[in-house]
């Protein structure tokens, strides 16, 4: 059983390794080999089923080379992030878009009939009022180069599985928190921030209004979402291959309250949130979703994160804040 993971050196893909390491099954089978592929990686692999590969998910011949002529299914987690993609338009239609289409050729040129499971994003929303409720069945309309190149891809992985070159399936993601270490390019960055920085005891500097809503789940839940779509029987699933994940819709004003009643439950002493507007920001976030229905997610038994606060405390207790 061999598993491929592009991204596999970020924070989503690493955690998947671990928790498919720790599993030591996909689908019923021992897992025998993985394959991450990344431009950068934080250390060498400690378990010997596991072999690095740093390189350019947009050429083709590397992402062959790292997937080779037989696997059992690939996660392509790899992508530039959304603020990168407004800046970088180029590099973002090279690594998000041609990046998916050499991961999904390599896929089609696989032996046998391999499962892909693609990351994509409520960013493919877009283009209407978006305090409505956005579902599975709402028309994709990005205003963001980075909800494009996901919106694209998700076509790909519909039309390649119709046309029977391999058995794909989409998570599309809302905003994963609590994401650590530092803040990234991504617009969605303070998601993750104004839980993380207070609890480190540092300064938020918050780039959006406190009464913006999102839709945000926790990235246990993502990582269990991402196993439990690759195993679905495909008799389950549609036409339509993307399923938007449960989230729950959260504001600056919402998190604030969340991370006080941690820390003092942890004897936790906060950093502040400090408003920063950011227009450039707040433009991007005001054509994203304030909220998602995952009911067709959880039709086929895909999990429902845990409250918010429990989402906060899983950080927690997994990577710590550094008074803690």
């Amino acid at each position: 059983m061999k598993i491929i993971i592009t991204g596999g050196g970020g924070f989503l893909g690493s955690q998947l390794a671990q928790k498919l390491l720790e599993r030591g099954i996909w689908n019923g089978k021992p897992i025998t080999e993985m394959v991450l592929l990344d431009a950068f990686f934080r250390g060498e692999p400690t378990d010997a089923r596991v072999k690095q590969v740093k390189g350019d998910i947009g050429d083709r011949a590397t992402v062959f080379s790292a997937t080779g002529s037989k696997f059992d299914v690939i996660f392509h987690l790899a992508s530039m992030v959304s603020g990168e993609c407004e800046e970088r338009f180029d590099d973002a239609m090279r690594v998000n878009l041609d990046g998916g289409r050499n991961v999904f050729e390599a896929a089609r040129a696989a032996e046998g009939r391999p499962r892909v499971v693609f990351a994509s994003s409520v960013a493919c929303y877009g283009g209407m009022d978006m305090s409505q409720m956005m579902s599975d069945t709402t028309k994709q309309l990005p205003q963001t180069t980075y909800g494009m190149t996901k919106a694209m891809c998700e076509m790909m992985v519909n039309d390649h599985t119709r046309k029977g070159h391999f058995d794909g399936r989409s998570v599309r993601l809302p905003t994963v928190i609590v994401r650590p270490g530092k803040p990234n390019a991504a617009a969605s960055s303070w998601a993750s921030g104004m839980f993380r920085e207070p609890l480190n005891g540092e300064a938020c500097m918050l780039p959006i209004r406190r009464d913006q809503p999102h839709p945000m789940t926790g990235y246990r839940t993502v990582i269990e979402s991402f196993i439990v779509l690759s195993e679905v029987e495909e008799s389950k699933l549609g036409k339509d291959r993307a399923y938007v994940l449960p989230a729950h819709r959260v504001t600056p004003h919402i998190a604030e309250k969340v991370i006080q009643e941690v820390a003092a439950a942890r004897g936790i002493k906060l950093g502040p949130i400090v408003d920063a507007f950011d227009a450039r920001i707040q433009g991007i976030v005001d054509n994203w979703p304030q909220q998602v229905d995952g009911s067709r997610a959880l039709e086929i038994d895909l999990p429902r994160p845990p409250e918010l606060k429990v989402i906060v405390e899983q950080y927690v207790e997994d990577f710590g804040p550094k008074q803690a």
